[in-house]
């Protein structure tokens, strides 16, 4: 005897779960632009991926997936299927221009001005990066700069860049030991086996945890220069290389081919719903 089962609820799959600062959302009166999605070239890999300008593009976001396999969401009376969670943070534009600026230097080795060198066909998006107020000021880390009539050009100096690097790596090895995150060459076993494994950790696995964060945001052969200035020794064969974040979940940039850009409008704030559920395994099998 076949049994009636309830309607299921609704099923959408043009809409996500995001979870951003208040700041994203928060519109000025009367401003011009509001928060944009868009695609540019992630500065470690040069692939696609996807981005959050707030309002006026004052501010970078990057977008990081974090998907566990069989998960979907419940966003009111409906069902979303992708159960993903998109995790919107603030990041250094400079890390994007540094992409720019080093790809300059090998096709044309000479000074020019900024917006000569952050041009891109494929994403002419990126012009925007020049807008953003972290930007300008601190051009100086990577750059020799010289002024020709009230107009600055600049060049990337593979030297400062490295300073500036090593600096960032110090600030993350300080964060990592308030955070007394584990970072030692055993993190996989410490993962699940209970146990302080503090009196294990050497300087050195600190520098190196944070110079594989680092890595995530500069291309390969940057990294490389980076761990030589670090001093930073091969690794033994027979012990693991401590993986960049342990998670339980996945994570990375959103895909390029997902279209986040139909939510590019002034009006993104009233996008905001009641806070979603998971569905569980069990009820999706009702």
């Amino acid at each position: 005897m076949l049994s009636h089962k309830k309607r299921p609820a609704e099923v959408h799959c043009d809409q996500w779960v995001l979870v951003a600062p208040e700041s994203v959302t928060d519109l000025p009166g009367k401003t011009e632009n509001g928060p944009v999605f868009t695609r540019l070239h992630n500065p470690c890999t040069g692939e696609a991926a996807l981005y959050l300008f707030d309002t006026n593009a004052q501010q970078l976001f990057e977008v990081k997936a974090f998907h566990e396999e069989y998960h979907s969401w419940f966003i009111g009376q409906t069902v979303q299927r992708d159960g993903r969670l998109l995790l919107v943070t603030p990041m250094d534009p400079l890390f994007m221009v540094l992409y720019y600026l080093i790809k300059a230097e090998k096709e044309q080795g000479k000074f020019q001005p900024l917006d000569q060198v952050v041009i891109d066909a494929e994403f002419p998006s990126c012009s925007m990066l020049l807008q953003c107020a972290r930007l300008r000021p601190f051009l100086h880390h990577v750059t020799e700069e010289k002024e020709i009539g009230n107009k600055k050009f600049y060049k990337y100096s593979k030297e400062k860049t490295l300073k500036w690097l090593n600096k960032k790596v110090d600030q993350t090895v300080r964060a990592l030991k308030i955070s007394n995150v584990n970072v030692g060459a055993r993190v996989l076993s410490a993962t699940f086996v209970p146990g302080d494994h503090g009196s294990d950790v050497k300087e050195e696995d600190y520098i190196r945890y944070a110079h594989g964060l680092i890595s995530e945001y500069i291309p390969k052969e940057l990294s490389e220069d980076l761990a030589k200035y670090l001093k930073l020794p091969e690794l033994s064969a027979s012990l693991p290389e401590p993986p960049l974040k342990k998670r339980k979940v996945s994570d990375g940039p959103v895909e390029a081919e997902d279209d986040y850009t139909k939510f590019n409008s002034v009006d993104l704030k009233t996008k905001k719903v009641a806070a979603p559920r998971r569905q569980t395994n069990k009820q999706r099998t009702k």
